[in-house]
């Protein structure tokens, strides 16, 4: 591992953020701390903290001395000083001389004696980082170091590494315990140049923001060069078909089995990204997997994101999906049954006052193919992702050198079940499509506002559109996934559903919007343009929404399929029967699909808009249309009862209501402004 440090980025983060009137002490911690926060080797999704000790003022013009401290909710790779809240360190460092303090309390003397009482909570490892005497301190989670520690005789290991240059604290839980012990084992030694703490982590401290850096990482550096003496081949490889199921075709086997089933309700359901390379691959395939994965978090702090063990399930081979769904059902099953016992047995000895988390799994490994990350989010998996992937590289480190031996579940059952996670997790409310994907194709105004009202509401967004770079674009704006297809290309298609499995788990949510409008008297049209319109404004629905209702059907929790139809459907316009004619037939492929898998729980619906500025009504045709008509182009476009132009975000709207509607199906929502030839009923 290598220092990262820049004197003149460290000389300009002091000024510019002296500029914004921060001292310099606070700078320096900012700038070291992004750089260890940016290291994944070090720190991942909220994993360690970094303080520095220094003066600052109240609101009434008086000095502390404080400490300032990473705060709940400040990401290390991207620090602000916002992030680092003050905390006056006198009453935390009389804090010591107590026996004993509860978590609870210990937050409430912290945010008493704040500068600034609407900053976040400081961490809860604060009391360690006061008590020691450094000025500046940091904390990670080191892969390395987690290899060395999380062995049977890991403390002995990290003796013979560090050679008294680092004090061992045994595991105890994080908060005033652990804070009390660390600064004892400092004051047995009080050269140290750090403390490890067994099975969590490392503390490295000096009196300059860059001697605390650079010692964590020589410190880490010791341990990579340990590990390096460990064995070239460490996992022996199990046995594989030859063929197997790609990633894209179990996803959705994967997450439909680990949804949770509310009856009369929606189900809970997870989002599942795919990881798979090299180490991945040896891990997952070797002949010992149920066991050496089986042992446990290599961190306490990561029992929240990703739950103590992974869901080991079958190879899936190729060609038998449906033996393999069926394996995946009872894995997944045992999986929440051990859950239950393992919460029911520890919150008995807790007390009986902890509310159970739901039992389902956050990472499932899958031999022959990696693993997925799984989170009510696709940023939530995509953290699980992350920590699986760590795991993966301690726990082969740790092998390479002896045994993987992480703390026992005993243990961990008070940080997953940390009384703080608790009370926020009681005030949580998840969006209406929390955990849900939605695909839309077309890019264009209605595509676009369509995802970002889906997003909004919480689904997981992935676009669709011939033009790889717009669909990129539409995607971006709402952190989900853009993939170029061309909807007429069965083949295209399919590739495209699969990116988004591997990324999503699934689709839940089918938006088919993409269209074109071409025009002409209908006895003049020629075929070729009459063949054009059905292939992108009827066929290419169907061939979405039948990739759509196949992934849907896997994952056994219903569905929403909604077309993009067209006031056309109804009420034709004059010289506008190449778009009516395929737009009328997609009407009654939304019925059909309504009625054909119902019985599934997917529902199918579409929305007939009309006159919406978009790619498909230009400029160019609004002025076309509005002739043909006598009228202005602001009196042609807002031409209806409500004498309102309609909007790109009211058909969204339109949209975001039948994804929710829970039992509507066969139905047309019509978003015109009111247009009485064009009502159905």
């Amino acid at each position: 591992m290598k220092s990262q440090w820049n004197d003149d980025d460290a000389k300009r983060a002091v000024e510019a953020y002296g500029a914004e009137g921060v001292n310099e002490d606070i700078a320096l911690r900012v700038y070291t701390t992004r750089l260890i926060g940016r290291d994944p080797m070090l720190v991942l999704h909220g994993g360690g903290n970094t303080s520095v000790k220094t003066r600052g003022a109240d609101d009434l013009g008086h000095e502390h001395d404080v400490i300032a401290v990473k705060g709940s909710g400040a990401d290390m790779a991207d620090m602000e000083p916002w992030g680092l809240p003050a905390v006056k360190l006198g009453p935390l460092r009389e804090m010591r001389a107590l026996d004993s303090l509860s978590d609870e309390a210990m937050v409430n003397v912290q945010r008493l004696n704040l500068l600034n009482a609407s900053a976040p909570n400081p961490s809860v490892e604060t009391l360690l980082h006061a008590f020691l005497p450094h000025k500046f301190v940091d904390h990670t989670h080191a892969a390395a170091v987690l290899s060395l520690v999380d062995q049977p005789g890991g403390d002995a290991l990290a003796r013979e590494v560090y050679d008294g240059r680092m004090g061992i604290v045994p595991y105890i839980a994080p908060g005033f315990d652990l804070a009390k012990a660390a600064a004892e084992v400092f004051d047995q030694k009080p050269d140290v140049e750090g403390l490890i703490l067994h099975k969590h982590g490392i503390f490295t401290f000096g009196d300059t923001a860059r001697d605390a850096y650079e010692r964590m990482i020589e410190m880490v550096s010791l341990a990579e060069s340990r590990l390096r003496q460990g064995r070239p081949v460490v996992f022996q490889a199990g046995q594989l078909p030859p063929a197997l199921a790609p990633a894209a075709e179990i996803a959705p086997v994967l997450r439909g089995a680990c949804a949770i089933h509310h009856p009369g309700q929606e189900p809970t359901r997870f989002i599942a990204e795919f990881r798979t390379g090299p180490e991945i691959l040896d891990y997952v395939n070797g002949a010992e997997l149920a066991s050496y994965s089986q042992r446990g978090v290599v961190t306490p702090d990561h029992i929240i994101r990703t739950k103590n063990k992974p869901l080991v399930v079958p190879v899936p081979e190729a060609g038998q999906l449906d033996g393999f769904a069926q394996a995946v059902q009872a894995a997944v099953e045992t999986f929440v049954a051990e859950y239950d016992v393992y919460f029911t047995r520890e919150n008995e000895a807790a007390g009986g006052t902890k509310t159970k988390l739901d039992p389902m799994p956050r990472v499932i490994l899958v031999p022959g193919l990696g693993l997925f990350g799984l989170g009510r989010s696709a940023k939530d998996a995509a953290i699980a992702g992350d920590l699986a992937e760590n795991t993966v590289r301690v726990v082969t480190d740790a092998e390479a050198i002896g045994r993987y031996d992480p703390l026992p579940e005993s243990d961990l059952f008070a940080l997953e079940y940390w009384s703080l996670e608790q009370a926020k997790l009681k005030g949580q409310v998840a969006k209406p499509l929390t955990g849900q994907v939605a695909v839309v194709t077309g890019a264009g105004a209605i595509g676009t506002a369509t995802a970002k009202a889906l997003a909004g509401d919480g689904a997981a967004v992935a676009v669709f559109d011939i033009d790889g770079d717009a669909a990129t674009d539409a995607a971006r704006a709402v952190k989900g996934l853009g993939v170029a297809c061309d909807v007429t290309n069965p083949g295209d298609v399919s590739r495209a559903f699969a990116a988004v499995c591997e990324r999503f788990g699934g689709v839940d949510i089918l938006v088919s919007n993409a269209g074109a409008a071409w025009q002409g008297r209908i006895g003049d049209v020629p075929d070729e343009v009459l063949r054009k319109s059905f292939e992108l404004n009827f066929f290419a629905h169907q061939t979405v929404a039948r990739e759509a209702v196949r992934i849907m059907l896997k994952q056994g929790t219903g569905g929403a399929l909604l077309f993009n139809i067209s006031k056309q459907a109804v009420n034709p316009g004059q010289n506008f029967g190449p778009y009516g004619l395929p737009k009328a037939a997609t009407m009654l492929l939304m019925r059909q699909y309504a009625l054909d898998y119902g019985a599934d729980g997917i529902r199918s619906n579409g929305v007939n808009a009309d006159r919406i500025r978009s790619g498909l009504l230009t400029g160019e045709m609004i002025a076309a249309r509005s002739k043909a008509r006598g009228l202005s182009e602001t009196d042609y476009m807002s031409g209806n009862l409500l004498h309102a132009e309609v909007t790109a975000e009211d058909v969204a709207q339109a949209f975001l209501a039948l994804a929710k509607a829970r039992k509507t199906t066969g139905h047309v929502e019509t978003v015109d402004g009111g247009n009485i030839a064009a009502a159905l009923r």
